[in-house]
């Protein structure tokens, strides 16, 4: 070698022990507490396979996933349809393929985090546990924390805590390896890890004294903590998530002003008790996250132990039991019919108006079509399809008049694909819509556009009477209108969902509606679609 020449570069392998450096490498791997056989892939993660009703599983393997993750990201809910709620959370739940570029645990948070924003918590949690322990991101480790809190199962974390969570900082990871020391078996020195935190004024006290008197329930020597709310001025997932978990309804004074996103916990939490969870019925109905039947069994038993105990008359969960009972097997059909409009009641909460609809499905789908009913027509027709009940809806079609507004929803419903709308079946249904800049009108036409179900002269001439441009463009047609084309299942849901975005029917366009409506036949989700469509003209 010459002397100007410089020395080749000493990699690491030459300077450190063979031996060593195995051993190094074996100390970076993520652990496992599984066996290599057992070991589950990251290529596809999910909870529903597509054998049994879940989206195309390889609908996503050639997504780019720094397209796909934002798009979830960004659909923060509530979304507008209850229906479009329903066929997000199928989505999500599906068991799809990892996108290009993501890491599948990653992409398991991703749709975690979605589920948790729409107030899936159970669905969120079940696909948490659909990645191995040893290979949780920390993303994913930090969503399976927000999941497990949120459904009162805080030992559910323990596994991750002890594999690539073990060095997480953060008050709330320093509570959660307090309460798994607790639970296997080292009492006493978790009990004087939440001491210390107490002592050191770490973190809130409340926050502390949940997760001690949580933790306390594993160990042999059980240490009375008292709940005090009092200074306590605001709900947070960690309060509500360990008040459940330790039998504790929180104040209603502090949950009034908590959001509804607690009552979406609430409804499905076993622990509170009934009449709690039937209030938050009244938000979690409405909204896709409990069926008609989940609902009918929660009051079934609400009037099976009001009937036990007799306490029926002052407590009001019950007498809506009761109501409910009379609205599904009182003799008169007058009576029935009387007893479910009693439910519905007024249209001054229209969430609880809608959810109570969700509520009577099945018994509006007991009421013998007549054309003398005609005016109760629209709301039974709208409260069938809560459930998907749109064969049953539509044995009133004889008995609607063409263009009003029962007509329009069961245009739209019906599985059959009928005529053509004809011209002046639209110009009546105009002319009856009382709705605010005839937003009704425009839902309908963009629903029958989508689904085909009237002649391009008709939707023109009827489009230019609305003042409605349904081939404006934007980013975002292009791109549900590209995902329909490429038949892509689960782009086309994600995308529905994202453009689905809303407190209520009136903040959703026309265009955004034809759009959605259209992708869906387009990839074979019509019985969504046509449920999206009749739900868009029944609640406005």
């Amino acid at each position: 070698m010459d002397a100007g020449e410089a020395k080749p570069a000493t990699s690491i392998e030459d300077t450190i022990d063979p031996a060593l450096l195995q051993q190094l490498i074996e100390s970076a791997k993520p652990k496992f507490d599984i066996p290599p056989g057992s070991q589950r892939s990251l290529l596809q993660v999910g909870l529903i396979a597509e054998q049994d009703g879940g989206l195309p599983v390889m609908s996503t393997v050639r997504v780019n996933g720094a397209f796909v993750a934002p798009l979830i990201e960004r659909t923060r809910g509530p979304l507008v349809s209850r229906w479009g709620h329903i066929l997000f959370r199928r989505a999500l739940a599906s068991r799809l393929a990892t996108p290009v570029g993501m890491n599948g645990a990653d992409w398991a948070a991703v749709r975690a985090e979605a589920l948790l924003q729409q107030g899936e918590a159970e669905t969120a949690r079940a696909l948490v546990q659909q990645v191995d322990s040893g290979a949780f991101t920390s993303r994913l480790e930090d969503v399976a924390l927000q999941s497990f809190i949120a459904t009162a199962d805080p030992v559910g974390i323990c596994p991750i805590v002890g594999l690539t969570a073990a060095k997480r900082k953060g008050q709330e990871w320093d509570m959660v390896r307090a309460i798994c020391t607790a639970f296997t078996g080292d009492g006493p020195p978790a009990m004087s890890q939440f001491d210390r935190m107490l002592n050191l004024g770490k973190g809130e006290k409340i926050d502390v004294l949940l997760a001690q008197k949580y933790a306390g329930s594993a160990t042999a020597n059980r240490r009375a903590v008292t709940i005090e709310w009092k200074d306590v001025n605001a709900m947070t997932p960690w309060r509500y998530g360990l008040s459940l978990a330790v039998g504790i309804e929180p104040p209603a004074e502090i949950m009034k002003n908590a959001g509804q996103g607690y009552a979406l916990l609430a409804a499905r939490a076993p622990m509170l008790p009934l009449p709690s969870r039937a209030v938050a019925s009244d938000v979690a109905g409405g909204r896709g996250i409990l069926s008609s039947g989940a609902m009918v069994d929660l009051y079934s038993q609400i009037f099976a132990l009001a009937e036990a105990e007799n306490a029926g008359e002052g407590d009001g969960t019950a007498r809506l039991a009761e109501t409910l009972r009379n609205a599904y097997v009182a003799h008169s059909e007058g009576d029935r019919l009387s007893a479910i409009k009693a439910i519905w009641g007024d249209d001054r909460n229209p969430e609880q108006a809608y959810s109570r609809r969700v509520l009577t499905a099945y018994a509006a789908a007991r009421i013998v079509p007549k054309e003398k009913l005609g005016d109760e027509a629209a709301a039974l027709i709208g409260s069938m399809l809560t459930a998907g009940l749109d064969r049953n809806a539509l044995q009133w079609a004889p008995f609607v008049e063409q263009g009003s507004h029962a007509w329009g929803i069961l245009s739209l419903a019906s599985p059959t694909r009928p005529r053509p709308v004809p011209a002046e079946a639209l110009d009546s249904f105009l002319s009856d819509d009382g709705s605010k800049g005839n937003l009704r009108s425009k839902l309908l036409l963009a629903g029958l556009m989508g689904l085909g179900r009237v002649g391009q002269g008709e939707a023109d001439a009827f489009a230019k009477e609305l003042e409605v441009d349904m081939t404006r463009a934007t980013r975002w047609t292009r791109a549900i209108d590209g995902a329909a084309s490429s038949g892509n299942q689960a782009l086309v849901a994600f995308l529905a969902a994202y453009g689905m975005q809303g407190d209520s029917w009136r903040k959703m366009t026309p265009v955004h509606l034809f759009h959605i409506i259209r992708a869906l036949q387009q990839v074979g989700l019509e019985a969504e679609a046509r449920m999206i469509a009749a739900e868009a003209v029944s609640r406005v």
